[in-house]
Order: structure tokens, then C-alpha cells, then sequence
């Protein structure tokens, strides 16, 4: 079993575009009124804690729509189960309806096929942001690059 997530980055004039899947990060390395550096993030990490108001309307919309209030009903909806292990138990993660297994701490990845009929997607959030003479970098980041 083997989960990945996902930052994609699409400049288009003065537009940036973010598609985003899973726990890696963007974020924009920005001039603030002072002129100095300052980090704006992103992206937020899509894992079974995250409440729906975090969600591009258009995403929160769809998850109403399929009466959906957050990341973790989406999975219980689909017979998943979402609770913390007993060593990290603030952490919540996506379990098998009758396995422990595999406590995937998101709930949107590509791969972990063994959970998509139990509600893990690999629907990215969408967001744009325009981009001014303010902005100078932006940082992709994820944990487990080999």
C-alpha cells in the first residue's frame, strides 16, 4: 500500500492556479505593508479533521450537496473508519471497516486503492490567487520525498 500526495502549480498571466491532493504544502513567500517577507499558506493539509468551511466553495458545495459536512463523514459515510492510533491518538486517519489497517493520515491521495471504495478520493481542491508585485516565491513542500 502506498499514498501520494500531490502540489500542481499553474501560472497563467497574473493568475496562479493551485491544485492540491493530500498533505504537501505551497506557499507563497510574499512582501507584506512593511516590506517584509512573509509566508501566506496555500494549501491546507486534507486529512479526515478538516472541517468543510476550509474548502473552496465549490468543493464545500459538492460535499453538501452529497451531505457531506467534513473530510471524516465522507469517509464514515462510505463504511471507512476514522479514529487516532493508540500512539498518536490526536492524529486521526483513515482505517478499513474491519482491519486496522492502513491509518492513512489524509483523505485525499492518489494510490491506497484498498480505500477508495471506503471514501478516500483523489478529487484535488482547486484555488487561484492572483499574484502581484508583492509576491516573489512560492514553496512547495512535502515530508517523505525519497
Amino acid at each position: 500500500m502506498a499514498s501520494y500526495c500531490l502540489n500542481v502549480l499553474l501560472l497563467q498571466g497574473q493568475e496562479l492556479v493551485i491544485g492540491h491532493i493530500g498533505d504537501s504544502r505551497a506557499v507563497l513567500g510574499t512582501r507584506d505593508q512593511n516590506d517584509s517577507l512573509t509566508a501566506v499558506q496555500l494549501t491546507v493539509d486534507l486529512k479526515p479533521s478538516l472541517p468543510s468551511n476550509y474548502l473552496h466553495p465549490f468543493f464545500f458545495k459538492l460535499l453538501i450537496k452529497y451531505k457531506h459536512r467534513c473530510e471524516a463523514e465522507r469517509i464514515r459515510q462510505c463504511n471507512g473508519r476514522v479514529f487516532g492510533h493508540t500512539t498518536e491518538p490526536d492524529v486521526l486517519r483513515v482505517w478499513l471497516p474491519t482491519n486496522n489497517s492502513p491509518g492513512l493520515a489524509m483523505t485525499r491521495a492518489f494510490g491506497d486503492f484498498c480505500l477508495k471504495d471506503f471514501g478516500l478520493i483523489s478529487v484535488p481542491e482547486i484555488s487561484c490567487r492572483r499574484i502581484t508585485d508583492r509576491d516573489e516565491f512560492v514553496v512547495l513542500a512535502s515530508d517523505g520525498v525519497r
